[in-house]
């Protein structure tokens, strides 16, 4: 899927009420120019930053295939459901922020393959089992964990 068709199918997997994504028109070849979004030189979604948006709905597979994506910051929403294991293909990220959501299930050890990973802040969900030793090793890396 084209980066455009990816977060519009976010955007319909979310209840918006306060229309922040109103922006968010698939008819544009690029989702560049909409609010929220952050992209590089090459046109590549870089950022997501939807934090205290008032979404609700959860978080669809596809975004992992965001593959250039840096910054994935939706902390203070109500956005329930698992964390998607597709997210381990977001090998650029640097800063995932999900606190004080819905998120149940539990965390994936996938997660631990993201190795620019810095800053990952799940606290405040509903999230159960152990935390996998492969997302522990990040702390070596010198990352910040809130959960």
């Amino acid at each position: 899927m084209l980066p455009v068709d990816i977060l519009y199918a976010q955007k319909e997997a979310w209840s918006d009420p306060n229309n922040v994504l109103e922006s968010w028109n698939q008819s544009l070849s690029t989702p560049c120019t909409w609010f929220h979004i952050t992209c590089n030189n090459n046109n590549s979604v870089v950022r997501i930053d939807l934090g205290h948006a008032g979404l609700s709905g959860s978080l669809i597979s596809q975004l992992g295939e965001l593959t250039y994506l840096q910054y994935l910051e939706l902390q203070y929403n109500n956005i329930s459901g698992v964390i998607p294991t597709s997210f381990s293909n977001l090998t650029n990220l640097i800063s995932l922020d999900l606190e004080w959501n819905q998120l149940s299930g539990t965390i994936p050890a996938s997660l631990g393959n993201l190795y620019y990973l810095k800053y990952l802040n799940l606290n405040g969900n509903m999230l159960n089992g152990s935390l996998p030793l492969e997302v522990l090793s990040l702390v070596t890396t010198g990352s910040l964990l809130e959960l």
